[in-house]
């Protein structure tokens, strides 16, 4: 069948997805768009439900550490071919989405949200305009595929990603670049007067 995917095995992390993205790119409502044709397992209650995380107020404490050692031994198998989260991109998985944002409105969905405080807000906007998800995503023999979903809808980013994970290829990232905008590096400098 043309454009059909390659059956997953479960387990099979040559097979895993990370969909992530700094906290308010889109991640959560992008999975549940894909769903039925890409089932994604949110990383945080997953490593719960395998006693490798506990639940915090706002989230969900991972170690990462242990989460990942069982993955490649092959004692926490991964429920799905699509992990997401904003941490997903640290475990041994083959191909990676990186979900970006400009952080003016990555600022306005995180405030309009109430995710998190103010300076946690501030903190999550610098770690989009330095662009560290996508940096600590690119690894040797790794695809990464960067998506830029700024006053995007929802239904149009999760046709991007089925795209680019249905037709593979290399690795396409480096087109955002949001330190560009003087506003945002202006920002930055302020915040570290």
């Amino acid at each position: 069948m043309v454009g059909a995917r390659p059956p997953f095995r479960v387990g099979s992390l040559q097979d895993l997805v990370a969909l992530t993205g700094t906290p308010g790119t889109g991640k959560s409502v992008v999975a549940r768009a894909l769903r039925p044709r890409w089932p994604s397992v949110e990383v945080g209650p997953w490593a719960a439900s395998i006693g490798l995380a506990r639940k915090i107020p706002g989230g969900f404490e991972v170690d990462l550490a242990r989460l990942r050692r069982s993955m490649l031994r092959g004692t926490a198998i991964a429920p799905t071919r699509l992990l997401v989260g904003h941490l997903s991109h640290l475990l041994p998985v083959r191909s990676v989405v990186v979900l970006r944002c400009h952080p003016d409105e990555l600022r306005r969905r995180l405030a309009k949200a109430r995710r998190g405080t103010a300076p946690e807000r501030a903190e999550n906007c610098v770690a989009e305009a330095i662009d560290l998800i996508l940096l600590e995503s690119v690894r040797p023999g790794r695809r990464v595929y960067e998506i830029d979903t700024t006053g995007r809808s929802v239904p149009a980013i999760a046709r991007e990603v089925d795209r680019r994970l249905s037709q593979g290829g290399p690795s396409d990232y480096g087109r955002v670049d949001w330190l560009a905008d003087a506003a945002v590096t202006e920002h930055i400098l302020a915040g570290s007067r």
